[in-house]
């Protein structure tokens, strides 16, 4: 999951300048999905993913070896771990502004808490995504049991990272 935990962090550290959606407002007099989502932090979230997702799979043997375990990998030729890495940084941000957009038909601000939704949004986004790109992979690296423990720990630290991010400056509100 770590390739999908870090982009939205990293969008919103990397951020800023142009919003996705051009400032442009829907027929409701609303914006599309807000000055919060910027293709600077896009990009720079994506990269971050796939960049952790690669560190990830470098470290997975020594890793394994040291802790005396079996951790998953993203198994597969070059262009499958691309697909699988991609789909999990990309879905993330896309499924927190879907949720964005949704908010804005809402009438919510922008930081206005959505709690569960602010911190599943992204995890939804990356299994959707990953499915749709390599099902099969999906299917054995995400188990129910795997997928439970996932949605139990995903609030508690989307919470604690949303804190330090607002004592350190990078978000305007703790949640």
């Amino acid at each position: 999951m770590l390739p999908a935990y870090i982009p939205n962090s990293m969008a919103a550290v990397f951020g800023g300048g142009r919003p996705i959606d051009g400032g442009r407002v829907l027929k409701d007099g609303r914006r599309i999905l807000g000055d919060g989502k910027t293709f600077r932090g896009l990009f720079a979230g994506i990269a971050c993913g796939v960049l952790l997702g690669l560190l990830q799979m470098f470290l997975l043997n020594p890793v394994s070896e040291l802790l005396h375990i079996s951790l998953p990998s993203f198994s597969g030729s070059g262009s499958t771990i691309m697909v699988i890495l991609l789909s999990l940084a990309v879905g993330s941000l896309f499924g927190d502004m879907f949720k964005s957009f949704f908010k804005r038909r809402l009438g919510m601000k922008r930081g206005a808490s959505l709690p569960l939704v602010d911190q599943l949004d992204f995890v939804l986004g990356a299994w959707v995504f990953t499915y749709l790109s390599s099902p099969g992979w999906f299917t054995i690296n995400f188990t129910w049991n795997i997928m439970a423990v996932v949605l139990i720990i995903t609030p508690l630290l989307h919470l604690t990272t949303n804190i330090v991010g607002y004592i350190v400056g990078v978000k305007k509100e703790p949640w």
